[in-house]
């Protein structure tokens, strides 16, 4: 069984992806909705959220951890990784290598939070890449909000992702790199307001290649299920996911609610 986890419904765009790519894997997707947003949280409380409900996961039968959460990776996976040492851990990145390798201008924009763009992990990858391109960095302010409202396709909406965009674009980026697992759900507006010729890059495919990588490795795949196991918590307001899963994946799952420690 895959354990995954997000400060809220963002992951959910690595969800839809990795269950149409495995669909025969028993998955349980965390919603600590609780205590989101996460990117303005330190990451000494985000190691400790990470940590505890790592342990849910692990009670509930997981046997592949995926942090499908890009603040929650650059602050927690290093410690989940020594805390579990013979767990297999999949964590996101921006994927800003593939984008830097692939710019024309040489000038590659990151939208992601405010925690994930301040990480060391971020600052390394970008410096390690300064040679094949400038990256531009800039938050994503109110993104994570308007997903966990379900406010995708709204004139608010729009506007805020017009304010993140605008910076990006005086810089003459050829590449946007999605940097939080939230934002792929506001991709149409973003390809909206960005000019046919720059990019949109999301990692999710690569982060479920990796995935599967590893259930492999690991021996740890799940026998066919007829049909699939699919299990919905949050430490938040259930009625707010069940809307979203009816909304936007157009299921109708049951969620289940833990409170938060």
């Amino acid at each position: 069984m895959i354990g995954m986890f997000d400060s809220g419904l963002g992951g959910l765009s690595v969800w839809r992806e990795l269950t149409a790519q495995l669909p025969d894997e028993p998955v349980i997707y965390l919603a600590d909705q609780g205590y989101c947003p996460y990117g303005g949280r330190s990451d000494d409380e985000l190691i400790a959220r990470s940590e505890l409900i790592a342990d849910y996961l692990l009670a509930q039968g997981a046997t592949l951890l995926l942090i499908a959460c890009n603040t929650a990776t650059s602050a927690a996976a290093r410690h989940l990784r020594l805390k579990y040492p013979t767990l297999p851990i999949v964590g996101m990145e921006p994927a800003i290598k593939p984008a830097a390798l692939s710019t024309q201008s040489g000038k590659v924009g990151v939208l992601a939070t405010q925690a994930t763009l301040r990480g060391e992990k971020f600052r390394q990858l970008a410096a390690q890449l300064h040679d094949h391109a400038e990256i531009y960095s800039q938050a994503g302010t109110g993104f994570v909000e308007l997903v966990e409202s379900g406010e995708l396709d709204s004139d608010n909406a729009r506007r805020t992702v017009a304010a993140a965009l605008a910076p990006l674009l005086a810089h003459n980026v050829d590449h946007v790199v999605l940097g939080c697992t939230h934002y792929p759900f506001l991709a149409p507006l973003i390809r909206e307001q960005l000019p046919p010729h720059i990019d949109i890059i999301d990692p999710t495919d690569a982060v479920v290649r990796q995935t599967l990588r590893l259930l492999q490795q690991h021996q740890c795949r799940s026998g066919p299920q007829t049909p699939p196991q699919y299990r919905f918590v949050t430490t938040g307001d259930d009625h707010s996911m069940q809307r979203f899963l009816r909304q936007i994946l157009q299921r109708d799952d049951r969620v289940e609610t833990l409170l938060p420690a």
